[in-house]
């Protein structure tokens, strides 16, 4: 069974996930732009395979999600909305992940500022087949 371990800058938050991920999915919207100073790339795990150690401080950014951090040195983590996975910042996984980028979403909302490739899976906005979790 695949596992994999994390943790935000500092290490004072760390996390292991045991079972399959959701490859990586790229989101664009205002929201993932603000929280990070660019796009979020993010995959996903089942709630009951992540184990978190540390304080997670938690920033309820619409009615339906919030966003988890570290309090000390400020590492988005997670991303938790309704459902049975919780997202998890790509960029946190220790060491290789396997994981490969699936697509985009609220590709509407992207910055001026770059290009997502033209042959990469697109949505203007959410889209339930890029971001369900991936069981085996």
């Amino acid at each position: 069974m695949a596992k994999h371990s994390g943790s935000c800058l500092c290490g004072a938050v760390t996390y292991e996930t045991v079972g399959q991920l959701r490859p990586v999915v790229a989101c664009h919207c205002k929201q993932c732009r603000k929280s990070t100073g660019h796009y979020v790339s993010a995959t996903s795990a089942r709630r009951d395979a992540i184990s978190i150690t540390g304080n997670v401080t938690w920033f309820q950014s619409s009615d339906t999600a919030r966003r988890g951090f570290c309090s000390t040195c400020g590492s988005n983590l997670f991303w938790d909305g309704a459902g049975d996975n919780l997202s998890i910042m790509a960029g946190t996984i220790d060491g290789d992940t396997g994981l490969k980028t699936a697509g985009h979403i609220f590709c509407a909302d992207k910055g001026d500022y770059y290009e997502i490739d033209a042959n990469s899976a697109q949505a203007e906005g959410f889209d339930p087949n890029l971001t369900t979790m991936v069981t085996e």
